[in-house]
């Protein structure tokens, strides 16, 4: 299909390269707020259109799908101009600020009856990822009784900076604890009770977090996310009869210990999750099975609760 990028920052170079490794996939447009930032990125991946507003990528008609790689504070914006033009949408994560731009946005694609969108969520599409889940679900640790998920990094304040700015939706729960509450979710469902502890930075944003998941029969999930400590990103499953590790980094995993047998994989990036958009919008999928709409919303309920009890606001800016 014929792909248009929106943003020319460090997630959608990546997300770039790996889509041209995609046999079939072609980058055909580009778009940034600086239009010499498109020309240089279009100039770096050899891409044909460089547009300096994502209107007018939007409006070119030879886009069939869009990949929005912009902060998350523009993701609801965006997402709503692209489905409303006609085109496919895969939208970074987290997919937006709030539950009520998340169910606008979805909303809007199911109106649209023939549009796929999905949350970039790739970890979901790592082949290691999926053979934990199926170890879980096939009961080779027993009953999952724990999960614990990490990912942080130290990062200087700066107010400007895209994770710290409010009106980017900064912070370290919605850019980075969504990975260890997105892996929670895929393991244990939907948790019966949320318990939130953090920091906040002066521009108003959460700078750290501890999060308690409560599940049923004393089942819980322990997980954490910063900006101000180096946490690493590892994860581990504890069952009554074993236990799973995920190596650094759990949101793409290449090494797994599942009951003391050593898993690896070659890391392919993001091109198992562009591969998969591909292959649901030939089958005429409007949604992943892999990453429903349902499941984007339960991830984005727990994570503005999480918020909330955080004292973080977004639909105050």
């Amino acid at each position: 299909m014929k792909w248009g990028v929106i943003a020319t920052g460090g997630i959608a170079q990546t997300v770039t390269a790996d889509m041209l490794k995609v046999e079939g996939v072609q980058v055909l447009a580009v778009s940034s707020r600086d239009v010499t930032r498109a020309q240089a990125f279009a100039e770096r991946f050899g891409i044909e259109r460089a547009y300096g507003d994502y209107h007018e990528l939007l409006a070119d008609p030879d886009v069939e799908v869009v990949y929005v790689a912009t902060p998350h504070g523009q993701h609801h914006e965006v997402a709503l101009a692209a489905l409303e033009a006609g085109k496919h949408v895969l939208c970074e994560k987290a997919f937006a600020l709030t539950v009520a731009q998340a169910e606008e946005m979805i909303e809007k694609a199911r109106s649209k009856k023939n549009l796929f969108l999905m949350e970039a969520m790739w970890t979901r599409f790592n082949p290691l990822i999926r053979k934990v889940h199926e170890a879980v679900r096939n009961g080779e640790i027993g009953e999952v009784r724990s999960v614990r998920a990490t990912f942080g990094f130290a990062h200087p304040f700066d107010a400007n900076d895209r994770l710290w700015a409010k009106e980017a939706g900064g912070g370290a729960l919605l850019d980075l604890g969504v990975y260890p509450v997105a892996f929670a979710h895929m393991l244990l469902g939907v948790p019966l009770e949320i318990r939130a502890w953090g920091g906040k930075a002066p521009s108003d944003v959460d700078t750290d977090a501890g999060l308690l998941l409560g599940y049923p029969g004393g089942v819980h999930a322990l997980l954490s996310c910063s900006l101000v400590a180096n946490l690493g990103s590892e994860a581990e499953i504890l069952g009554t009869e074993g236990r799973i590790d995920i190596a650094d980094p759990m949101f793409n995993a290449t090494r797994a210990v599942i009951n003391g047998v050593e898993h690896t994989i070659e890391d392919e990036g993001y091109t198992h999750q562009i591969r998969a958009v591909e292959e649901c919008i030939a089958a005429g999928l409007t949604e992943s099975p892999a990453i429903t709409w349902q499941n984007t919303l339960e991830v984005m309920r727990t994570l503005e609760e999480a918020l909330h009890q955080l004292g973080v606001d977004y639909t105050v800016r």
